[in-house]
């Protein structure tokens, strides 16, 4: 079993989620209490996919993030760089074309979609600039890009409490669920290291992307950051 460290070397991170793919599903919803069927419902309610336009859905491991935009007409493009995820994902949907890619390069043309979505996966990019830039790259002009990712609690004293539970209690529960509960140290880790919310909107800013905003889904737990991409 393997486990990637924060400097986040690509083939580190990818032979990690090969060897969580199996489980990979079951164990986020028993560590974040089911709340990650919220956050997936905020995604698709924030990037305001309609039939007719097409979304990327990077690091959509085993395609759950992305079985509500096929399931409503939109056109949707699952991707990951993860064989192992994209695997299980065929296997569950066969029917969505599921795209091996690196988010800090990604095998799509300019201006290639309507919206961009990454969900619990740019903590994990070695250079998440790097992928900010990517990601304006292959959106349309006055596309939408919107950014679901582990973030600071807003709350003093449960921001203490969530620390603790993220480095001692979730590792012992993911011993018990995970097909490889070293992986849920490093989450915990690299939950901890990430950027908090105005951090976050900074970088994507700073990437190109206009009207950046941002808000809070359980308490500050999890943050979403919506963007657009200039017209001109």
């Amino acid at each position: 079993m393997s486990r990637a460290s924060l400097d986040k070397d690509p083939r580190d991170v990818a032979a990690m989620f090969d060897d969580v793919a199996s489980k990979y599903d079951v164990t986020n919803d028993v560590l974040s209490l089911g709340q990650d069927r919220l956050w997936r419902r905020a995604v698709v309610a924030a990037c305001e996919a309609v039939p007719g336009q097409v979304v990327l859905d990077i690091a959509a491991g085993t395609g759950t993030s992305s079985e509500p935009f096929a399931d409503s007409g939109v056109d949707v493009v699952p991707a990951d760089f993860s064989l192992g995820m994209l695997r299980v994902g065929h296997q569950r949907r066969s029917d969505l074309g599921f795209t091996a890619a690196d988010a800090m390069n990604l095998p799509f043309a300019d201006e290639s979609f309507d919206v961009v979505t990454m969900s619990f996966g740019l903590r994990n990019v070695a250079d998440p600039d790097a992928a900010l830039r990517e990601f304006l790259r292959v959106t349309k002009p006055g596309g939408r890009l919107v950014i679901c990712e582990f973030s600071q609690p807003t709350h003093k004293a449960f921001r203490t409490v969530y620390s603790n539970y993220l480095m001692r209690s979730l590792p012992a529960v993911a011993r018990k669920v995970s097909s490889n509960p070293e992986s849920y140290v490093y989450l915990a880790e690299s939950i901890q290291a990430w950027p908090a919310q105005r951090g976050l909107a900074q970088r994507v800013s700073g990437a190109g992307w206009g009207e950046v905003q941002w808000r809070n889904l359980s308490g500050g737990i999890v943050a979403l950051h919506r963007a657009t991409k200039p017209t001109a």
